[in-house]
């Protein structure tokens, strides 16, 4: 009996200091990995909307996703000369598994550019995904196909994009993000009353 309780107070004492090590390792790593996003997220948004002139407002009052666990976290209008001309949402959601995607667009609906912040799907097929050293039968990255589609045609494999072999639940995840996403960017845009420039 005095063994098992001092095997249980062990376990314990170890459990114990365990915890305070992550705890203690998490307040220096989180503000870090907070400000890498930030970082991410302003150099996707000058990618989406190059040159001179642009204005970056977040917003929060926009539609929040409408299927399952998909959500919006966040929403970025560009404006020029203080006109909405376009936006990005950020998007999270299931695809093998998770994956927080940016997707940048005009106003008319032309996706400017989509940005991975996070993929934890698997490594070799899912993670191809943002691989920027994968390509596609068309030359074309995964993420780099949906530039220049525009959003109000729908994203349907096999149509409008190509999936990745062997990752189609991943491919199809991705556009499922990219349908909630620009489709929420979309109806804010119109509210807003923005136009292409």
């Amino acid at each position: 009996m005095k063994e098992m309780i001092k095997l249980g107070l062990t376990l314990a004492i170890y459990a114990v200091i365990s915890c305070t090590v992550l705890a203690v390792v998490n307040n220096f790593t989180a503000p870090k990995i907070a400000q890498n996003q930030v970082e991410k997220v302003n150099q996707a948004m000058a990618a989406f909307f190059p040159g001179d002139g642009y204005t970056f407002d977040s917003v929060s009052d926009y539609d929040a996703a409408s299927v399952g666990t998909i959500k919006i976290e966040s929403m970025i209008i560009a404006k020029k000369d203080g006109k909405a001309v376009g936006g990005a949402a950020q998007v999270n959601g299931p695809t093998y598994d998770q994956a927080t995607i940016l997707v940048g667009m005009k106003a008319d609906g032309t996706i400017t550019g989509l940005q991975f912040l996070k993929n934890t799907d698997s490594p070799g097929f899912g993670l191809k995904a943002n691989d920027p050293t994968f390509t596609l039968s068309n030359g074309k990255t995964f993420y780099g196909q949906f530039e220049g589609k525009n959003a109000k045609d729908g994203f349907k494999l096999g149509e409008t994009f190509d999936a990745i072999s062997g990752a189609t639940i991943t491919s199809n995840g991705v556009a499922n993000l990219l349908s909630e996403g620009t489709g929420s960017l979309l109806k804010y845009l119109e509210k807003q009353g923005a136009t292409n420039e």
